[in-house]
């Protein structure tokens, strides 16, 4: 008789403190909030499907050029493979914040210049293809938009204006700095486009920054985006001239 009672007993105890358990363990997953790989699945699965009409599109379009007879001959096997490099270095450099703004836009160590180098390189078609793919992993690195034709502007136009700098190609290493300033100049001008998309909806007395009232909304988004871009534009400049001419007379003798 004891034995069945201890046995009941215990497993009484046993079913309350696996009922806790689990219990406490959802508590805990509450808390926390869901993981970063969750949240990604979430802005993956809640993407519109304009978008990825949109992608799928410039993807279509860039297999129908590469397949294209002359533009196959200009895309060699090197030109490739320093375009792999370019967005992979752009990709990694871009992971090393020095500052973030609240929605999208960084300071980073010059994760723009290798892509511009390329460009720089090979021209501005290659630049405005490498750019945009450069455009669309930073978009999966950081998921976040407003609207299609803003996300256009903020994550494929804005990165394919960095080919741009593709003006210095078969010219002096000097116009690698112009074609620098036009090309953030480029992205600038369709982040704030973007930008005026996204604060549409809102009065001017809300734009804010930093205990600052902007007085229009143009104002707005040239601040917000200049913030991040102005430091951006310094220090890729200021990498080129330490080791820009030198990088590109390297690419030019091994292209």
């Amino acid at each position: 008789m004891f034995s069945l009672i201890a046995g009941a007993l215990a497993e009484g105890t046993i079913e309350s403190t696996v009922e806790s358990t689990v219990e406490s363990a959802a508590e805990t997953v509450a808390k926390t909030g869901p993981t970063w790989m969750q949240s990604a699945v979430e802005k993956f699965t809640e993407t519109p499907a304009t978008v990825w009409i949109a992608v799928a599109a410039i993807a279509v379009l860039g297999v129908m050029l590469l397949s294209a007879r002359k533009l196959t001959k200009a895309w060699s096997a090197r030109m490739l493979a320093f375009g792999a490099l370019a967005i992979a270095l752009s990709f990694v450099l871009s992971c090393i914040r020095l500052a973030k703004m609240p929605t999208h836009g960084s300071v980073t160590p010059g994760s723009m210049l290798p892509l511009m180098l390329f460009a720089a390189v090979y021209g501005i078609v290659p630049g405005v293809f490498a750019g945009s793919v450069y455009g669309l992993l930073q978009y999966f690195q950081d998921p976040w938009f407003f609207s299609t034709p803003e996300f256009i502007l903020d994550w494929i136009l804005a990165f394919a204006a960095l080919g741009l700098a593709g003006i210095a190609k078969g010219k002096k290493e000097s116009w690698l700095f112009p074609g620098i300033v036009l090309a953030v100049l480029g992205r600038a001008v369709c982040a704030i486009a973007a930008g005026l998309l996204i604060v549409a909806d809102y009065a001017p007395g809300d734009l804010v920054i930093n205990g600052v009232q902007m007085g229009s909304k143009f104002a707005f988004s040239a601040v917000y985006n200049g913030v991040y871009l102005l430091p951006e534009l310094g220090i890729c400049l200021l990498l080129a001239v330490l080791v820009g001419p030198r990088l590109l007379r390297e690419l030019k003798r091994s292209k």
